[in-house]
């Protein structure tokens, strides 16, 4: 007899549901003894980094920083992960090498929904945070006590910053609205006054990440515009999505990633790097709009105003 199960995974109609494995986690096994006692903690939060060798220090100074709650994932851009294991927590973490790419390039090809699942939360962060004034444990506590499924800590006024809504303030521990320059804010529950946080250190929620990775361009590595637009995986956005004040960092923006472009046509490497980042939200918003008026209209819906961004 033939099994045939539609409920299971696409392309595995032909296995007895019983035997399905649908998802999986970064948990390290051993190679010998019983597998049910392979795992004495599960970590509950996954912290991604995508690093550089020169910015060992400051990866350091933020594992120090970690509880065993979290599993540790190092993207390597500049193809050094031997060097890493002068720190010990660093022959525990997960370590996948390959040159040059970005952490949205990354996070589409590794992080995958079902590969995620264990976790309840997912950070992705950049390699130059600081976070001298920041507990882990503590900003989970916040995140869960107001609710948020899309988050970031306050970033200090030492930080160099684009949006007031992700400038940390001291009369609050967590803020979902703000108010910007004349004119940026047609509605208050929208980007950039509400609704919104940046990417340089997200924190999603399991649900959450599971609606952004889909909408992760598989082209556009850079992310920008995903910011504009991570509110479309949660409802009421304008209450879901904040920043954590009493947990705050400071963004060093250092431009490693801008140095590993290349020069052309008489243009630094980093002009290069920051002229496609600019592209590319030009086309990402391009491409939701597109993509909502499609819908709309094979719904028989006549498209509102777009909101890309």
């Amino acid at each position: 007899m033939q099994i045939w199960a539609p409920t299971n995974p696409r392309g595995a109609e032909g296995l007895p549901p019983g035997i399905v494995v649908a998802e999986s986690d970064f948990y390290l096994r051993r190679l010998w003894g019983v597998p049910s006692e392979d795992i004495i903690v599960k970590p509950r939060y996954l912290v991604t980094f995508t690093v550089g060798y020169e910015q060992k220090k400051n990866i350091d100074a933020i594992v120090k920083k970690l509880t065993e709650n979290f599993t540790i994932l190092l993207f390597h851009y500049d193809d050094r992960t031997s060097e890493w294991d002068e720190f010990e927590w660093s022959k525990m973490a997960i370590h996948v090498s390959v040159r040059k790419q970005t952490k949205w390039w990354y996070a589409k090809r590794f992080l995958h929904p079902d590969i995620v699942t264990p976790y309840d939360y997912i950070f992705i962060w950049d390699e130059d945070l600081g976070v001298e004034n920041f507990d882990p444990e503590e900003y989970i506590k916040l995140v869960r006590k107001h609710g948020l499924d899309i988050s970031q800590p306050g970033l200090s006024p030492d930080s160099g910053m684009t949006w007031q809504m992700t400038r940390m303030r001291n009369d609050t521990e967590v803020h979902k609205e703000t108010e910007e320059r004349p004119g940026w804010c047609k509605d208050p529950h929208l980007p950039p006054c509400a609704a919104f946080v940046e990417i340089m250190a997200p924190v999603f929620s399991r649900d959450a990440w599971r609606c952004i990775w889909h909408m992760i361009q598989n082209d556009l590595v850079h992310g920008w515009g995903l910011d504009f637009a991570l509110r479309k995986c949660v409802e009421p956005a304008h209450e879901k999505i904040g920043v954590v004040d009493s947990q705050w960092i400071v963004h060093q923006t250092v431009p490693s990633l801008g140095n590993q472009g290349r020069a052309e046509n008489g243009k630094a490497p980093w002009e290069g790097v920051r002229e496609r980042c600019r592209n590319e939200w030009a086309m990402f918003q391009d491409r939701m709009v597109a993509a909502e008026k499609t819908y709309f209209e094979a719904m028989g819906i006549d498209p509102p105003n777009s909101t890309a961004r």
